[in-house]
C-alpha cells in the first residue's frame, strides 16, 4: 500500500504559505535596519567629545588657544585653524602646550591629551579626585595653574589642586604618583615657582606653621626629599623603567 500524494490545490497551499513566510521574515528585517542605523548614530560620543580637522596636519606643531567653547590648534602667522575639538556641554578653562600634547582643563574637572600636530584624536580623558568641585566652588579663576609640566621633555604632567598634586605620564596618562597636602594645609595652584627641573609649590598650613612646611618641592620623580627612591617612569621595558616602574603615593613629610 502507498501512501496518498497531496491533491495539487493542497500542494499549491502549502507553498504560498512558504511565501509569505519568507516575505514577512525579509520585511521584518528590512524595516529594522533603519532602526539599528539610527540607533547607532544616536548614541553619545564619549565624553562628548567632537573633533575637527580643518587642514593638513601642521608641522611643526601649531599654537593653541581657547576660543569660546572650543580649543583650537592654528597658524599664528595666518590666523587659519588646523583643528578645533569641543566637548558637550562643557567649556576649556586652561591649556597647557607640550611638543606633541596639547592638554587641557575642562570646566567638569576633566583633563585630556589631545594629539596636537593633527587634532584627530583625543589621547586620554583623566578626572582628577577633587578638581571638579574646586572648580565649581569658584576656582575656575585660578585654572591657569592648575597644569604643570614636569621633567625632560615635558615627559610628566602635574595636576595641582588643593588637596593634592597627581602627575600622569604624558605618553599614556598613566597615573605615576600622588602627593596628599599635609593636614591642616593645601596647595595653592597660583603659587609656584621653577627652578631649572624643580617645581616649587606653596602649601600654606596656618599662621603658626614654619615657612618649611609651606613649601614643597618635586620634579618628574615625585617629592624632592634626602634619600627618596626613585620612580621608574618610563613605559614598561623602556630606558630607566625595567624594575622600577611603580604607582606610589609620594606622603607628605
Amino acid at each position: 500500500m502507498t501512501a496518498s500524494t497531496p491533491t495539487a490545490p493542497a500542494a499549491r497551499n502549502a507553498t504560498l504559505r512558504r511565501g509569505i513566510r519568507i516575505i514577512l521574515t525579509l520585511a521584518a528585517a528590512t524595516l529594522a535596519l533603519p532602526l539599528v542605523t539610527a540607533a547607532h548614530q544616536i548614541r553619545p560620543t564619549p565624553y562628548g567629545d567632537h573633533l575637527t580637522a580643518h587642514t593638513p596636519p601642521a608641522r611643526p606643531d601649531p599654537a593653541l588657544r581657547m576660543k569660546g567653547q572650543a580649543v583650537e590648534a592654528y597658524d599664528p602667522a595666518s590666523g587659519r585653524r588646523h583643528w578645533t575639538y569641543t566637548r558637550e556641554g562643557r567649556r576649556p578653562l586652561a591649556l597647557r602646550p607640550a611638543p606633541g600634547h596639547a592638554f587641557a582643563l575642562w570646566s567638569d574637572g576633566l583633563v585630556t591629551d589631545t594629539a596636537r600636530t593633527h587634532g584627530r584624536t583625543v589621547n586620554w580623558h583623566r578626572a582628577v579626585p577633587g578638581l571638579s568641585g574646586w572648580l565649581a566652588a569658584g576656582g575656575t579663576g585660578r585654572a591657569a595653574d592648575v597644569l604643570q609640566s614636569l621633567g625632560p621633555s615635558s615627559g610628566m604632567l602635574a595636576v595641582i589642586t588643593p588637596q593634592r598634586i597627581a602627575a600622569y605620564r604624558t605618553m599614556d596618562g598613566d597615573l605615576r604618583w600622588v602627593l596628599p597636602a599635609a593636614r591642616g594645609c593645601a596647595f595653592e595652584p597660583r603659587r609656584t615657582a621653577r627652578i631649572g627641573g624643580v617645581l616649587l609649590v606653596a602649601q600654606p598650613c596656618g599662621p603658626t606653621a614654619a615657612w618649611t612646611t609651606e613649601l614643597v618641592a618635586v620634579d618628574d620623580l615625585g617629592r624632592i626629599v634626602p634619600d627618596r627612591r626613585p620612580l621608574g617612569n618610563a613605559l614598561p621595558g623602556g630606558e630607566g623603567g625595567e624594575g622600577r616602574a611603580r604607582k606610589v603615593v609620594a606622603g607628605a613629610r
